[in-house]
């Protein structure tokens, strides 16, 4: 998605990006309308060429860097590049500076498209774990259940659910829940 009040700025990066085979791309004048878009249809990089109609565009950046899984650009000019480079670059923004030097700018797009790419492997692996912690977290309570109100040793708990897993043919967590219905309603 591109984001820029000028006409000119939409052109310039559409036909870029039209150039490199991007292929869906989006156009928003304003910070505004870029959030409204964003809402329905998320993208894989979003360009903000500063400063926008309704606001300078770092708000903008950070926002979408925090609330989507898009690669955020920010492009201003060279004088304004350093300090809007501090605001933004601990939210993962880059920052490219005015006037462009195409080279670069396709380096920073390719950059922030990898970037994003490891991100979602890390938070697929991040989801993953949290799984898999949750589902030792239910089966060590329906452990604990167990041994509370069946007077059952942890080893004999843990074979217990093991063995109604594969009797059932259902999954650990699936019978530890069932567990903690039966003992703790």
């Amino acid at each position: 998605m591109i984001v820029s009040s000028t006409s000119k700025g939409q052109k310039y990066f559409s036909d870029f990006l039209n150039a490199h085979e991007f292929n869906r791309i989006g156009i928003a004048a304003s910070g505004g309308e870029a959030r409204r878009i964003l809402l329905e249809m998320p993208y894989d990089l979003v360009v903000i060429n500063a400063p926008l109609r309704d606001e300078f565009g770092h708000e903008l950046a950070i926002d979408l860097s925090n609330t989507t899984s898009a690669g955020v650009l920010m492009v201003v000019k060279s004088e304004l590049a350093d300090s809007v480079s501090l605001r933004v670059e601990d939210e993962g923004v880059i920052v490219v500076s005015k006037p462009i030097n195409r080279t670069i700018f396709y380096q920073s797009l390719r950059l922030s498209l990898i970037a994003n790419k490891r991100l979602a492997i890390l938070q697929k692996e991040n989801s993953r774990l949290q799984k898999k912690v949750n589902e030792l977290r239910e089966v060590g309570r329906a452990k604990c259940a167990l041994v509370q109100y069946r007077h059952l040793t942890e080893q004999e708990a843990h074979h217990f659910i093991e063995k109604q897993a594969m009797d059932q043919r259902l999954s650990v967590l699936d019978i530890a829940e069932d567990i903690l219905r039966t003992y703790e309603g």
